[in-house]
C-alpha cells in the first residue's frame, strides 16, 4: 500500500466496506479522534465500537473525490445508499500524518 495520505485514506474506505477490522486498526494513530454530528472528539477505541461497524446500513458506498488538501489533509466527498433506498452525500477531512490517519471530521449531507 502507498503511504501518501490520499492513499492511506482509500485504503481505511475500503477496509470499513469490507469490515476488515485487521486491515484497518493499523492505518489509524493511537491518539485518533472522530468528528461527526453524532459524536464529539470519540478516541480510536470507541470509534472503532461503535461506527467502524455499520457498513451493514449501506448496500453501495462510492467516493466521488478523493482531494488532497495539503500534505496532510484529505477531502472526501462520497455517496452512499442506505438499506431502505435512501441516498446521501457525506464530505470527511481527514487528516493523516506520518501514514496514520490522525483524525476525521464528517459533515453531513443531506439525501442525494
Amino acid at each position: 500500500m502507498k503511504n501518501d495520505p490520499a492513499s492511506v485514506v482509500e485504503e481505511a474506505f475500503r477496509c470499513y466496506r469490507e469490515q476488515d477490522r485487521e486491515a484497518a486498526l493499523p492505518l489509524y494513530a493511537d491518539d485518533f479522534t472522530f468528528t461527526s454530528p453524532q459524536d464529539d472528539h470519540i478516541d480510536k477505541a470507541e470509534f472503532f465500537a461503535r461506527c467502524f461497524p455499520t457498513a451493514d446500513r449501506f448496500t453501495e458506498q462510492r467516493l466521488l473525490h478523493v482531494t488532497p488538501a495539503d500534505d496532510q489533509l484529505v477531502l472526501v466527498y462520497y455517496e452512499y445508499v442506505l438499506t431502505t433506498g435512501d441516498r446521501h452525500r457525506n464530505v470527511e477531512a481527514i487528516t493523516v500524518r506520518d501514514g496514520l490517519i490522525r483524525e476525521v471530521q464528517v459533515f453531513f449531507g443531506g439525501r442525494a
